[in-house]
């Protein structure tokens, strides 16, 4: 470890900011800003101590000397008297003077300010660093460090380690799996933690607290990605399948570290017939999915009506209104009357690296009361009673396709990981639905059914703002008749236009005001 800390300590030389041309020979160097000294206390554990602090314009500097002899750790100079390298248990960490970043292992950490030499007056010289190093020192240890400036006091507590349970799960879909770590008694405080990222693996190293051995990992070698899953007291080990690549993110109430593990070169193609431009900012591509097709009717209106029909008609018609209108591809997700499997829709969508979903049906209920226009999002829990029926019926397999997905095993952990990628675009869905109804409410003096959240298994993992437009009830007959009549077809399809035209022109107008 030394070894390759001192190999990084040449590049953190070169980050100190280099020192400005001489203006003639002979002409002294600019001098370093002046620092002002004090003192103040050091506190751990309730015993009080003095500590020399040097202030900056950038904020105050603490002397490490002194807080490596209280919480454990050497200090010493580094080769040729260049740099610093503090020891701490399995750590080294290499600091430079003027230079605002450290290495900690193989890793180049920024700092809030560059730490300085700034000997006191009447006190021996020596590195002074902000208080976020000394985090990142010893928070791993169990400290927290506190800065009362009106007190001119530096608080140091040590926290209570806890033993955490953590829960983790993995499913592979579409070419991406995503593992989620989840710590079920730790929602009031989460961990502190430290990602390390390697070549092979993906690490997470508890700060302060502990890991209990979790009930179930996944089987090593079930995933084509993610090889394995190694839990011990100290860290979580992810190791990687060649040419694989990790990004993580954050999920809260409850808390939950999430990875999505991808590989590095578009090794999973699509097939030749789909085309898988890069995705670019903005509205560009849009994906339609008439729903059902094939041996799935969908529901069946009381002259005969099916909803495989009408939604392909609807599909088509506004596939070409929007691209008459917008400069944006479109693509249906069938262009036939073909059985679909409701999770290639969303993989399709995915491959054509669609900026929009939407999908297109049409309702059915029992007697012929119910009429209007419903719009949804995901959710793993239905928004209310009628919004989880509408998601049981649509997410029914159909005839000849063995059981339903409730009665997979794996049904539920899908549905959780679903969700999380829809998560990333939940407010997009939101918004794009909250349009779409007020679009149909207005123009076509429908039923306001609102917006809702159910589990639709067409929606899930799709990598976009997504969302399932219900454009009326079979099962009513005036509605049946309405649907039936190409003008009224043709209302529903500009009303559509026009919710997807003010979506993208929101868009262009949040990123116009970022820029």
């Amino acid at each position: 470890m030394r070894a390759r800390g001192f190999a990084l300590l040449a590049a953190l030389i070169l980050l100190r900011p280099p020192r400005p041309l001489l203006a003639q020979e002979g002409t002294p160097p600019p001098e370093a800003p002046p620092l002002t000294h004090g003192v103040a206390q050091l506190v751990v554990d309730g015993e009080v101590s003095s500590l020399p602090i040097a202030i900056t314009p950038q904020g105050t500097l603490f002397p490490l000397a002194p807080v490596a002899e209280k919480l454990g750790g050497g200090l010493a100079a580094g080769p040729l008297r260049q740099g610093w390298v503090l020891q701490l248990p399995g750590r080294e960490l290499v600091l430079v003077a003027g230079s605002s970043s450290f290495t900690d292992g193989e890793q180049i950490v920024a700092l809030s300010q560059a730490p300085a030499d700034a000997a006191a007056p009447d006190s021996p010289g020596g590195l002074f660093v902000p208080i976020d190093l000394l985090q990142a020192a010893w928070g791993d240890l169990g400290y927290g460090f506190t800065w009362l400036p009106e007190e001119l006091r530096l608080m140091v507590e040590r926290r209570q380690l806890r033993s955490l349970q953590i829960e983790v799960d993995l499913v592979h879909l579409q070419g991406v799996t995503t593992v989620v770590l989840q710590f079920p008694e730790a929602e009031s405080q989460a961990p502190q933690y430290r990602l390390r990222t390697r070549r092979d693996a993906v690490e997470v190293e508890l700060a302060g607290d502990r890991l209990l051995p979790p009930a179930r990992l996944p089987p090593p070698g079930a995933d084509p990605l993610v090889e394995g899953v190694e839990v011990t007291p100290e860290r979580v080990r992810l190791l990687l399948a060649p040419d694989a690549a990790a990004e993580s993110y954050v999920l809260r109430n409850p808390f939950r570290l999430v990875f999505d593990v991808y590989r590095r070169s578009a090794q999973a193609s699509p097939p030749a017939e789909v085309r898988t431009p890069e995705r670019q900012p903005g509205i560009r591509t849009i994906v339609l999915d008439p729903g059902h097709g094939g041996t799935e009717t969908g529901a069946i209106g009381a002259s005969g009506t099916a909803e495989k029909d009408l939604t392909l008609v609807l599909a088509q018609a506004l596939k070409r209104r929007l691209e008459a209108r917008l400069p944006v591809r479109v693509v249906l997700t069938r262009d036939e009357d073909a059985d679909l499997p409701l999770d290639t829709r969303t993989a399709l969508a995915n491959q054509f690296k669609g900026d929009l979903f939407v999908s297109l049906h049409l309702n059915s209920s029992i007697g012929d009361g119910a009429h209007g226009a419903e719009t949804y999002f995901l959710s793993m829990q239905a928004s209310d009673a009628a919004a989880a029926s509408a998601a049981a019926a649509e997410n029914a397999p159909a005839p000849g396709a063995g059981e339903g997905p409730e009665e997979d095993p794996l049904y539920d952990l899908q549905l959780i990981l679903w969700d999380l990628a829809q998560s990333h675009h939940l407010a997009e869905s939101q918004r794009l639905a909250g349009l779409i109804q007020e679009e149909l409410n207005t123009t076509l003096s429908l039923r306001d059914r609102g917006v809702r959240q159910a589990p639709f298994r067409v929606l899930m993992g799709a990598a976009m703002p997504a969302v399932l437009v219900e454009l009326g009830f079979l099962s009513n007959s005036q509605e049946e008749a309405r649907l039936q009549d190409p003008a009224y077809r043709a209302e529903l399809v500009e009303a559509l236009v026009r919710a997807v035209t003010r979506y993208r022109a929101q868009g262009e107008t949040a990123r116009s005001d970022a820029r």
